[in-house]
């Protein structure tokens, strides 16, 4: 080999090798977006995915070791590291997410900084080795660009570090901005909402019944945390705008009334206090206190708009402002509640009865929680003097949130319910409820179970299993994170006639369903874990 071709060879090695590295940190990073740019969250994902410790890295790093013996010439070397890297990058770059990176103004800003440190880290690995000769300096940056895939998260890590106080004054400038917005409406309407499950579906059916009398914005998607409401309001936000409907979501005390203060809601709504996010809140009486913090912060003309049909709600006494409480299941001492439910092949009929009225509604929604939802957003509508009749045609139209229990049917007579959105414990059993009630073929549900329940995370999705056993003919678990559990709350209830398959991935998991399922079958998908767990 001449040396042209060898510097070429050793070049085109090296390049591979930074794809790799390169590839890695988009990965990296794509797991840091989805943990809020918290580096506490970051670090807890990484205890608990083993990430730091994966197949791939401990090879990278045999790989990287073996490579520094390099059996007396570097050319063995590269072409181990070339292997490897080639391999590992293409397997990274054709990788498909559930919930893929995406590339905002702040990403952009953290991965051109974790870039600058590994070119930082490579032009000086250069340097040092390149006295050897032109060879070594290329072999040993190779090597080192190996090291730095191995050890990506911390560049990661670094990265953000490096960036908090001007992401901290670049946020601060976004909120005044949004502060002044809001400050120049004076005559807007802030409905604020919350609950541990429920409030987007309950933000999109206001939204839809308001829009009848009013000109409404929402925050879009799931744009539920401080950041997210500031930038609807500084992108979304018109001077013609009457209502703003704020969703508020929170992962820790005070997330809510960080909002709150931003936004000054006149209406709260909380649709729901249950064991989610036990992780970060540790027990079920945190998230109560947190969820209240917006109806803490409502001004004394304002309105409280509660579910009972919880018991850390039904339990909270609210007395600084005017409480309306509603339910379905629990109607003890509250101001409205649905009755004479009905489910059909068209969707549900119900009546809400309250402060005097009674208004017979038809929707396409399904199951009780939607109902509950939809009560919620009857009685703010009544609040704002919007008519019945506009409310009743708004109900009417409202259509299905994607993945949240919406019902649809395949061209081979296959029934789809798609609740794949966030599963939580009375989410999933109100969804097996609405399976359980499908009459005509075999009832299928696929599942990875729930996360993010804390310390009651085995118990609740043992439960979960257990309910599954006397809703549904067959039962697929995908994955491993929460198998054992749901398996055994299967078994516990000692109904054999229930089948039971496992699946490695959703994919395994639909090949498994292909070869079974049959026209008047239904099929629920509860629940679909993010790319943060396995």
């Amino acid at each position: 080999m001449t040396p042209l071709v060898l510097i070429l060879t050793f070049v085109f090695v090296m390049l591979l090798a930074a794809v790799n590295f390169l590839a890695e940190l988009a990965r990296d990073l794509m797991m840091m977006q989805q943990n809020s740019y918290r580096p506490d969250r970051y670090m807890r994902w990484l205890r608990s995915s083993g990430d730091t410790t994966s197949y791939p890295r401990l090879v990278g790093m045999c790989v990287m070791l073996v490579s520094l013996v390099s059996f007396n010439t570097d050319v063995w070397a590269m072409a181990l590291i070339g292997l490897f890297s080639a391999g590992s990058a293409i397997t990274l770059l054709r990788k498909k997410y559930k919930k893929p990176l995406v590339w905002t103004n702040r990403v952009k800003r953290i991965y051109t900084v974790m870039v600058l440190i590994g070119a930082a880290v490579a032009a000086v690995a250069y340097a040092i080795a390149c006295r050897q000769n032109m060879l070594h300096g290329i072999y040993f940056v190779s090597v080192v660009f190996l090291l730095m895939y191995c050890l990506s998260h911390v560049i990661t890590m670094l990265a953000v570090y490096m960036l908090g106080p001007m992401e901290r004054h670049i946020n601060r400038r976004y909120y005044n901005e949004a502060s002044a917005i809001l400050k120049s409406m004076p005559g807007l309407k802030v409905i604020g909402i919350t609950g541990s499950y429920g409030k987007t579906s309950t933000k999109h059916y206001l939204h839809r019944i308001l829009s009848e009398s009013y000109d409404v914005l929402m925050t879009p998607g799931s744009y539920n945390t401080t950041l997210g409401v500031i930038r609807t309001v500084r992108e979304y936000m018109q001077p013609y705008t009457e209502v703003f409907i704020c969703e508020m979501g929170a992962k820790q005390p005070g997330d809510i009334k960080e909002i709150c203060d931003l936004v000054n809601p006149q209406i709260g709504i909380v649709t729901a206090v249950g064991p989610q996010h036990l992780e970060s809140f540790k027990s079920i009486e945190n998230v109560q206190r947190t969820k209240f913090e917006l109806i803490d912060a409502l001004p004394a003309d304002g309105l409280a708009v509660i579910n009972n049909d919880f018991p850390f709600i039904a339990s909270r006494k609210v007395g600084n402002v005017a409480c309306v409480r509603y339910g379905v299941a629990n109607c003890e001492k509250v101001a409205f509640v649905a009755t004479d439910v009905v489910y059909d092949a068209y969707g549900t009929t119900f009546t809400v009865k309250g402060d005097g009225k009674e208004i017979t509604l038809h929707t396409k929604l399904v199951g009780e929680c939607n109902v509950s939802n939809l009560i919620a957003a009857v009685v703010v509508a009544l609040h704002l003097d919007v008519p019945e009749s506009k409310i009743r045609h708004a109900v009417e139209k409202i259509e299905q949130v994607e993945h949240r229990l919406n019902m649809k049917r395949t061209a081979g007579g296959v029934t789809i319910i798609d609740d794949a959105f966030n599963s939580n414990p009375t989410g999933s059993a109100m969804a097996l409820d609405v399976l359980a009630s499908m009459a005509g073929g075999r009832r299928y549900v696929v599942t990875p179970g729930m996360i993010e329940l804390g310390e009651r995370q085995y118990e609740l999705n043992r439960e979960f299993g257990a309910k599954i056993a006397v809703s549904a003919d067959v039962a697929i678990v995908v994955g491993e994170y929460n198998r054992a559990a749901i398996v055994e709350g299967i078994g516990s209830t000692g109904n054999s006639s229930i089948e039971v398959h496992e699946a490695a991935t959703f994919s395994e998991a639909q090949q498994l369903l292909s070869a079974m399922l049959r026209g008047g079958d239904t099929v629920l998908y509860e629940n679909d874990l993010p790319d943060t767990f396995k």
